[in-house]
């Protein structure tokens, strides 16, 4: 089987389903999306920030880069599925992007923060799934590991990572991320169960 088919088993010939993957900063929740989306058979929804891009990330295809004026615009006209303000920035996803995929009948994965993962399970139709750290001191290892924050920040994004991961009882699945090939394993079962649910008409 080619790897462009790993994930056609199962397949849906209805209308699309979302996939909303969520977890604490640093758990690797970005990485693991793309691991999957490599697979084939899934959209990847690309979210939109006020942040800066980090190094190799590219405007379209990591996030759309966007001022904080271009943000607020599209919020006041109501174009968001879900936003949310994360370490003091703002994150979103555009309703369009994700209806139009689901209604050509493909699937898609959308990689979020707790905050907007629950304001997408209150609107539509979605399967959630949490990434777990294998510790909180994994967890920090990874978030200095990138280099990218300082020891204030990271300091915060750990205390909000223990109040994310108490909400994971609220996710339909939740997954650890220790060694990433068996994450990418379980999320790749969890993706064909649903399709195959769906199929039968659970």
């Amino acid at each position: 089987m080619k790897n462009n088919d790993l994930l056609s088993e199962g397949k849906a010939k209805h209308n699309g389903m979302l996939f909303v993957i969520s977890g604490p900063s640093g758990v690797g929740k970005g990485t693991l999306c793309k691991a999957i989306v490599d697979l084939g058979g899934l959209k990847f929804s690309v979210s939109c920030t006020t942040r800066l891009p980090r190094e190799g990330e590219i405007d379209g295809v990591d996030y759309r880069f966007l001022s904080l004026e271009e943000f607020n615009k599209k919020l006041d006209e109501s174009l968001f599925l879900e936003h949310a303000s994360v370490h003091g920035n703002m994150y979103g996803t555009l309703r369009s992007d994700v209806e139009s995929v689901i209604e050509s009948g493909r699937d898609i994965i959308l990689e979020i923060d707790v905050q907007g993962a629950f304001q997408v399970k209150s609107k539509m139709d979605c399967i959630s799934v949490f990434v777990l750290p294998p510790s909180l001191k994994e967890l920090e290892n990874r978030l200095r590991g990138r280099g990218t924050d300082s020891d204030e920040k990271i300091r915060l994004r750990l205390k909000n990572a223990e109040y994310e991961i108490s909400l994971s009882g609220e996710f339909d699945y939740r997954i650890v991320n220790d060694f990433l090939s068996r994450t990418v394993f379980d999320l790749k079962n969890i993706i064909i169960d649903r399709r195959k649910f769906a199929a039968e008409g659970y």
